[in-house]
């Protein structure tokens, strides 16, 4: 019998609770550790619809990227989205989990699998926490340098990004490149203090794109830069264990609508 703790033990084995920013949530938001799981759902957001496809087939734990409880609720409604989930949820007797910037925060995490779709090679942390093992963002280097037009290709062809907003391209190879999936504007400081050539990250603000000279960013979307957590999770939990009914949402929706 496998029991909520016992997922979520694995999970943590790989991104810790203790590393998560202090800022988040992560880590089980509703239900027991001591609940028998007997599937588990993955997804990237804890919508409605996401607690309804768990419960139509019968996955009683559902483990998210993003917390479903983040900022705090001052009510539970059936008008809210986030409210709504809960409640599902609740009634359903479906545990949620999120990971959030646990696994923000491991080199083989969402941006260190970003970087291997890139190609990159000598991953590291860009900017380590006290410990030195953890942290936000990652850099690493293309083997050759790499134009703006490959670069680009290579982020839609294999990285699933639909639209890229970019500052001015670099007219020099491209070799060092910084990666944070997520909001990550407060690390473009830390990207140009690595020696990174590109910063790729999503939600840079308007100033940001007015960048030195031989340092260009890339703004690829919050989703997009973040997706790739789901296929950790589901090979994670795979991985211990193998007999187990787990499935990746089919209801991976960016709520961001691109026309």
């Amino acid at each position: 019998m496998i029991k909520v703790k016992d997922i979520t033990a694995a999970i943590e084995a790989f991104a810790p609770l203790s590393v998560q920013e202090s800022w988040d949530n992560s880590g089980l938001l509703i239900g027991s550790p001591e609940d028998t799981v007997h599937g588990v759902l993955i997804g990237f957001d804890c919508t409605p619809e996401l607690v309804d496809e768990a419960a139509a087939g019968g996955y009683d734990l559902i483990v998210t990227h993003h917390p479903l409880i983040f900022k705090g609720l001052r009510r539970i409604s059936p008008e809210d989205p986030d409210g709504l989930a809960v409640l599902k949820a609740i009634r359903a007797g479906i545990a949620v989990y999120a990971t959030h910037t646990a696994s923000d925060k491991v080199l083989e995490g969402v941006s260190g699998i970003f970087a291997g779709k890139l190609g990159l090679q000598d991953v590291r942390i860009l900017e380590p926490d006290a410990d030195g093992e953890h942290g936000l963002g990652v850099i690493g280097r293309f083997p050759v340098p790499h134009t703006f037009t490959e670069i680009r290709h290579l982020l839609k062809k294999d990285c699933g990004v639909r639209c890229i907003r970019s500052s001015k391209p670099l007219h020099t190879g491209i070799q060092t490149v910084a990666i944070c999936g997520g909001s990550g504007g407060s690390l473009i400081g830390a990207a140009r203090r690595a020696g990174a050539d590109l910063y790729i990250s999503a939600d840079i603000s308007y100033h940001n794109f007015f960048t030195p000279h031989g340092f260009m960013l890339m703004d690829i979307g919050h989703f997009e830069s973040e997706i790739g957590i789901t296929e950790i999770l589901f090979t994670l939990i795979k991985k211990n264990f193998p007999t187990f009914a787990v499935r990746i949402s089919e209801k991976l929706n960016n709520p961001v609508i691109y026309y």
